[in-house]
């Protein structure tokens, strides 16, 4: 549908409103919603649809696609005379501070590591390239299935660099997240990650490991994690569920060139 001009009172031309399908309706209506179901605002239930029809000025039919859409997200529950309830909720997993996953969910629960392999490997050149070490150098690498409580959740596969990573492999990985140790073990602070985040699809051993269906949406974070001098130390390909992970940040606009007097 074409959008048709018309003169505001000024002379000026402006928009003529458009006719907006109920799908997209339904659309902005369930993405305020998730907003308010991850922030706990109904936890005692959501209301009634006449009550949101009325609240997003929409109809009620709008109302039960965009509820229909969070259902199949998972992430409410629908029943004749019991009404729209919760099913589960999202952990916040942050974008703009450095930390483990035991960090991040100490008021969520435990954190437990399910330690699937940690060894010597040699190094793939690209792995090579980003810890800055010769081809052919030997790395550390630990694969490790993490829960929160007993609920799979993220699929994390690490290189270290030889000196560090070797140290590490006799200490407790079961329970203590690796940022931890390589604080402990280089006598350094941890200083800047670099990383990039993306969705991919849950292939079927992935899908298996973390209890999910195949092609379920994951959370791809690639990070590459240096110690304060600048050193790199840590390469991760983490697989984080998405049906349990939302990743928020505060992203802060630095004053544009334009404006610069």
């Amino acid at each position: 549908m074409q959008v048709s001009d018309r003169k505001a009172a000024d002379g000026a031309a402006e928009p003529t409103p458009v006719r907006r399908l109920r799908a997209d309706q339904a659309r902005r209506v369930a993405d305020l919603l998730r907003h308010q179901l991850h922030a706990g605002a109904f936890d005692a239930g959501l209301p009634g649809e006449q009550q949101l029809a009325a609240e997003f000025e929409t109809s009620r039919n709008t109302v039960r696609e965009a509820l229909a859409l969070l259902k199949d997200e998972g992430l409410i529950d629908r029943a004749p005379k019991i009404g729209t309830r919760v099913a589960t909720r999202k952990y916040d997993h942050g974008l703009d501070a450095l930390l483990g996953l035991q960090e991040t969910f100490k008021d969520h629960g435990t954190v437990r590591n399910e330690v699937r392999a940690a060894m010597h490997v040699t190094a793939p050149a690209a792995v090579a390239r980003r810890l800055h070490l010769a081809p052919g150098e030997r790395v550390v690498y630990v694969e490790r299935l993490r829960y929160l409580a007993d609920l799979p959740l993220s699929l994390d596969l690490t290189y270290l660099v030889p000196d560090i990573g070797t140290e590490l492999l006799g200490h407790d990985l079961e329970h203590t997240d690796i940022f931890v140790l390589l604080e402990q073990l280089s006598g350094r602070s941890l200083g800047h990650a670099d990383l990039a985040l993306e969705a991919v699809p849950a292939d079927p051993h992935t899908a298996s490991t973390l209890d999910i269906p195949g092609g379920a949406p994951l959370l791809m974070l690639e990070r590459l994690t240096h110690l304060d001098d600048g050193r790199p130390v840590d390469l991760e390909y983490i697989r984080l569920r998405g049906d349990r992970i939302t990743m928020r940040g505060s992203l802060t606009r630095s004053t544009p060139e334009w404006k610069v007097l």
